[in-house]
């Protein structure tokens, strides 16, 4: 009988401590997903500084009014020439609102240079998809290679987003000249990087 009722505490006290154990588990603090650092980015003539994490979506014309500022952070990059470059993370509330969330920023960088063309009437420019990187749930790079030949400028931005999870990342990536001189597989690197540091 003693026995018995020894055997009958210890497993009250194992199955209180697995109970103890779940609820631990499920109210602990999720883990933010990871930012890329400076070192991360496409090499560039001078070196990359990177600037806090913040609060909210970054301002970029192309995702302007698709990334929510809740739920969402932003990080931005630059050198001490004419490159720079920015990374929003955004936590969607549910796989399918993030895969959404995806999809919809895919089709604002997709329809950007036409946006960019009535907004600026003169400019010219082309648009390019440079395939997908198979990195957790996926993600795809652009390329937007624009002109103005009134001021006789000429800018090259890349363009990518992935997801992994509920974690959906868009970067951009900026500087004067063209598309020959941009740093595409560098920022395809950069781009893989940044999903896999997702989670």
């Amino acid at each position: 009988m003693i026995t018995n009722r020894f055997r009958a505490a210890a497993l009250t006290t194992a199955a209180l401590g697995m109970t103890v154990a779940t609820i631990t588990a499920a109210t602990a603090t999720p883990v933010a997903p990871a930012f890329l650092s400076a070192s991360q980015l496409p090499a560039a003539s001078t070196p990359w500084i990177a600037g806090p994490a913040q609060s909210g979506a970054a301002d970029d014309f192309c995702v302007d009014g698709v990334v929510p500022d809740a739920n969402s952070r932003h990080r931005e990059f630059r050198t001490d020439l004419d490159t720079g470059a920015r990374q929003t993370i955004t936590v969607a509330a549910s796989e399918t609102k993030a895969k959404a969330l995806a999809t919809k920023l895919r089709t604002a960088i997709e329809g950007c240079l036409d946006r960019l063309r009535a907004e600026y009437p003169g400019l010219q420019g082309e648009a390019f998809y440079h395939g997908r990187i198979n990195v957790e749930e996926g993600a795809d790079v652009y390329s937007i290679d624009t002109a103005d030949p009134e001021v006789g400028s000429t800018d090259i931005a890349l363009y990518s987003v992935g997801r992994d999870g509920r974690a959906v990342t868009v970067i951009g990536w900026g500087q004067l000249g063209d598309l020959d001189g941009a740093p595409l597989n560098g920022f395809r690197t950069t781009t893989r990087t940044a999903v896999a540091k997702l989670y």
